[in-house]
């Protein structure tokens, strides 16, 4: 792809995001959008939002740069380790740090801070994203594991396709979850109207979550809606699979800006990420051969969130 400034002349009218993604095909529309929020395009000298609507001859300037360097470097972030071996380092991801660097989300992450910490897993799995045996979305926080060589990636990768590897998260979820011990077994796969989200759909992958309440809440006196903590057990590992199978049945994740609801009072007032946390995360250790269960405590924010509600007494349940 050409690097610095490019050019283009408008040929019709339509929103600057999508004549940038039409006039330069190797640019998709959300790269286009991510371009004009970082200030790096002008219309006529004047820098506009992504529904600005342009004009036929109108002059468009895209300031393009360099694509990022195909190995993440390491950085001295501070890791919250749990447990490590000479297999594996188990961390406590903190909401608002990535897995792995991504398009947009370059440094910062969770391989970058484990290259620093340990350089050697620089040569283990994807070059882009090494050591990462499995993830946890960006708001997420809690267990994650990283592998320190080939031999211990692989060997905890069959254990989660094994479905040997026991997972466990709380969630506090919109609204009353009935029944309060159950199973969700619903398909999963990308949503064709919104590619940004997963969805249920009929012929997408297995999905089942196991869950169950452990307390009920009603945030104040003047409204009806109450909330859950939930505890949830994936045994399938689908990408947002707890935010969507939640959401699916009428209580997603309070603070969930993808699958949430607008309405959620609590959410409106604090403005949490989502209200999720990998608490547990049982697996066997490919130095050892032994069992090894690892456990996060909650996070002060979730914490916060949680000490806002009042519980219900057994007569209001």
């Amino acid at each position: 792809m050409t690097v610095g400034l490019i050019t283009l002349t408008a040929t019709q009218a339509d929103r600057l995001d999508k004549a940038i993604a039409a006039l330069l095909p190797e640019l998709s529309r959300s790269a286009a959008q991510r371009l004009i929020a970082q200030g790096r395009v002008q219309v006529d000298g004047v820098a506009h939002d992504a529904d600005y609507r342009v004009q036929p001859g109108q002059t468009i300037t895209v300031d393009l740069p360099a694509p990022p360097p195909e190995a993440p470097q390491a950085e001295p972030i501070p890791l919250d380790v749990l447990y490590e071996d000479a297999s594996v380092i188990a961390i406590n991801k903190p909401a608002g740090i990535a897995a792995h660097p991504a398009p947009g989300n370059l440094s910062g992450t969770v391989v970058n801070a484990v290259l620093f910490y340990a350089p050697e897993v620089q040569r283990v799995g994807d070059a882009r994203r090494p050591g990462i045996v499995h993830r946890l979305d960006k708001e997420t926080s809690g267990v994650l594991l990283i592998a320190r060589h080939e031999a211990a990636l692989h060997a905890l990768q069959s254990q989660f396709k094994a479905r040997a590897i026991q997972k466990t998260y709380l969630a506090l979820c919109v609204g009353h979850v009935r029944p309060e011990h159950g199973v969700i077994h619903r398909p999963i796969a990308r949503d064709p109207a919104h590619r940004r989200r997963m969805a249920i759909v009929p012929g997408g992958r297995e999905a089942v979550t196991e869950y169950s309440v452990v307390e009920v809440f009603a945030p104040d006196e003047t409204t009806d809606l109450r909330y859950a903590l939930v505890r949830a057990h994936p045994l399938t590992g689908r990408t947002h699979q707890l935010r969507v199978h939640f959401a699916s049945i009428g209580h997603p994740i309070v603070g969930d800006a993808l699958y949430g609801l607008r309405k959620d009072a609590l959410t409106r007032r604090l403005k949490p990420r989502h209200m999720l946390h990998a608490s547990e995360l049982t697996f066997v250790s490919p130095a050892s051969g032994r069992e090894v269960r690892l456990r996060a405590p909650l996070p002060s924010d979730m914490q916060r969130v949680l000490e806002e509600l009042s519980p219900l007494s057994s007569r209001d349940q």
